[in-house]
């Protein structure tokens, strides 16, 4: 039997649902730091990935951050250690953030980001991470690694933020280290949507629904193409996959269920 979201055990994240629409809410709660990341919270990260793949309630998955803050990168207290730490330890703890961030990123169940403050450097790796990332006026975000002496290029920045704004505006934050506003963020397309700090959640869970009343095997061959497709040598290759992943999803019993609702949907309108 797999493993249920709601009754696995977290300390550094607080879960809510999945409710009857199969969307679970996903807080990070370290707010006396603005829900810095220690590595605990890497570690619970990559099992929260693990755990809602495997659920069959989770349908979509949003994820916030409890009081002022979204997520304010790194913790200051491990940061501070980094220097100190041999190559191999270092290592590790870059292989277990990396790891985190693929995890999140590769999970089949769509992942919004609910931007409720300070995004900044890892912090703002999570968001990126996300499908969909919507941001209330308070939200600031920035890439921050140069303001610490370190590289920009860490956790999936380099390859995620230059898919998302493009190269140029990319550059401009990785290499200044600036800290945006929701609004600018809205105008390069990094966030999706910018809301009042009250609708935030509802917004969310809005999109969320959009999504979750679809079939869930579409949505994952859905977000799986796309992941793909961002990459593919040529039209030719993404029509190739395309194909296949049409032909998996038209022999789907769920695909059956909602073409029958739709049908159903556009017959009454037509009374």
């Amino acid at each position: 039997m797999s493993e249920s979201l709601a009754r696995t055990l977290f300390t550094r994240l607080q879960i809510t649902g999945p409710d009857a629409d199969g969307i679970a809410l996903v807080t990070l709660a370290r707010p006396e730091s603005l829900n810095s990341i220690d590595l605990e919270m890497f570690t619970e990260l990559k099992r929260l990935a693990v755990v809602a793949e495997a659920d069959p309630q989770v349908r979509a998955v949003i994820l916030t951050g409890a009081g002022r803050g979204f997520c304010a990168g790194l913790d200051l207290e491990v940061a501070g250690q980094l220097s100190g730490l041999s190559i191999e330890q270092y290592m590790t703890i870059q292989e277990l953030a990396g790891s985190t961030i693929t995890a999140l990123r590769l999970m089949p169940k769509p992942l919004i980001a609910a931007v409720n403050g300070a995004a900044t450097g890892g912090g703002l790796a999570l968001a990126l991470v996300a499908d969909i990332r919507l941001a209330s006026e308070q939200a600031r975000m920035g890439v921050a690694f140069t303001r610490l002496g370190l590289s920009s290029c860490d956790v999936g920045m380099s390859w995620l933020l230059p898919r998302i704004v493009g190269l140029g505006a990319a550059s401009e934050l990785m290499l200044t280290g600036r800290i945006i506003d929701a609004q600018a963020a809205a105008r390069i397309g990094l966030v999706n949507h910018v809301v009042t700090a009250d609708e935030l959640l509802d917004s969310a869970y809005q999109v969320a629904r959009e999504i979750a009343r679809n079939s869930a095997f579409a949505m994952r061959l859905t977000k799986q193409g796309l992941q793909t497709n961002v990459d593919a040598t040529s039209l030719h290759a993404a029509i190739e996959l395309e194909n296949r992943t049409q032909a998996l999803a038209a022999r789907s019993e769920e695909m059956q269920k909602v073409f029958a609702r739709f049908s159903q949907e556009q017959a009454s309108k037509r009374q």
